[in-house]
């Protein structure tokens, strides 16, 4: 059996190591799913258990909430007896779950490998560097003020960074108001992890494309002169979400040589390009209420994970029609790796007395972690 390899970062942060048992592979999805009920009914009101909208079936119908990471967020807080919260979807989520729970809450995530490329692409250390080298430039200092803010698929370190630094958390749902809630308080945004998606929410408030630039953590002063700095309105960190770059205008013009009358939306994880293509983008909560109350007959084209694509088009056929951008279907691999197996092997040792994989944010950086948090929940 294959044993997930974790970054320094991620070991820092889970308070026991543990892989899924060999008695736990090889059940049928009937065992499993029956067992699953059983041990969720034991274990009834200590227990809550979170779903993203990208987790596969098997997993997501036994979530009690389901939904995109700030709704998530927004149920953490709603349950305090419940001694158990369960996240099924990645670490940085599970992170998020462990800062706005009460301290007598354990958060669980049944599979530690299941990580985020796109969290990965900025670390602690390369933050630090970035802020000192703006400091350097005389970006920040003085009547300057930089608001750093990012986005929620990042480490707990980074959204504590921010927090400490005057900024936010972000999701896909509040980032317009976000970025104008930054605004007012500084003349420039420091964005990250996903260039896309600060890309597109500044390009929709009203920000040219030539106010905006690109931060390499891996170049001296980020690969860019500080006049050209000093000219932006937002510095947009180089990373980006594998599954939602694969999105193209190539896709969209296909889909609509194929499709005459078919509606595109994507989620604004995709390069600008593909916005600039599509009929609408939004949230993953935003694309299912567009999707979903839209006229009988209408015909979508999805920019986004498959698994979402896949449960809006049985829930909606024969009334609508509903597929991929992508005709090979996008799908987010480390979310994809929260499987029943990994949901029936930490349940049943909840059970049993046993906690497997639960996470914890170190109390010096869950402080400033929350306050970013907190911050996001507060902007509407």
């Amino acid at each position: 059996m294959l044993i997930p390899v974790l970054t320094a970062y991620e070991k820092e942060h889970i308070s026991e190591r543990q892989t899924l048992p060999e008695r736990y592979l090889g059940l049928s999805d009937e065992e499993m799913a029956r067992r699953i009920a059983a041990a969720k009914a034991t274990l009834g009101r200590r227990l809550v258990i979170l779903g993203h909208h990208y987790q596969r079936d098997e997993v997501f119908a036994f979530a009690d909430y389901t939904g995109d990471s700030f709704k998530l967020a927004r149920q953490v807080g709603r349950h305090p007896e419940a001694e158990f919260i369960v996240f099924c979807g990645v670490h940085f989520m599970a992170e998020s779950a462990d800062v706005l729970s009460a301290p007598d809450q354990q958060v669980i995530l049944p599979d530690l490998a299941a990580g985020c490329s796109m969290a990965d692409m900025a670390e602690p250390e390369q933050l630090e560097m970035c802020w000192a080298e703006l400091e350097q430039m005389g970006v920040i200092g003085g009547a300057s003020r930089v608001i750093p803010v990012t986005y929620i698929n990042s480490a707990a370190a980074i959204k504590a960074f921010c927090g400490e630094h005057g900024g936010v958390v972000c999701t896909s749902s509040n980032a317009v108001a976000t970025l104008r809630w930054a605004w007012e308080r500084g003349e420039r945004i420091l964005f990250l992890p996903d260039q896309h998606l600060g890309r597109n929410t500044a390009f929709k408030v009203g920000v040219p494309l030539d106010e905006m630039v690109v931060w390499d953590p891996n170049e001296i002063w980020g690969g860019l002169e500080p006049d050209t700095v000093k000219r932006a309105r937002i510095i947009l960190w180089k990373g980006h979400c594998s599954v939602h770059a694969r999105f193209t205008v190539r896709q969209i013009e296909n889909i609509r040589q194929q499709h005459p009358g078919v509606r595109v939306i994507v989620h604004p994880e995709v390069p600008w390009d593909v916005v600039q293509a599509a009929d609408d983008s939004g949230s993953t909560e935003y694309i299912i209420k567009q999707v979903t109350e839209s006229p009988a007959g209408s015909i979508w084209a999805i920019g986004t994970e498959i698994h979402l694509v896949n449960r809006l088009a049985r829930q909606l056929e024969p009334d609508r029609t509903v597929f991929s951008l992508d005709q090979f279907g996008c799908l987010c691999s480390t979310m994809f790796r929260v499987s029943p197996n990994h949901l029936l092997w930490v349940l049943e040792g909840l059970v049993a007395g046993d906690v497997h994989n639960r996470i914890v944010v170190p109390d010096d950086r869950k402080r400033w972690t929350k306050v970013a948090l907190d911050r996001m929940l507060s902007i509407q």
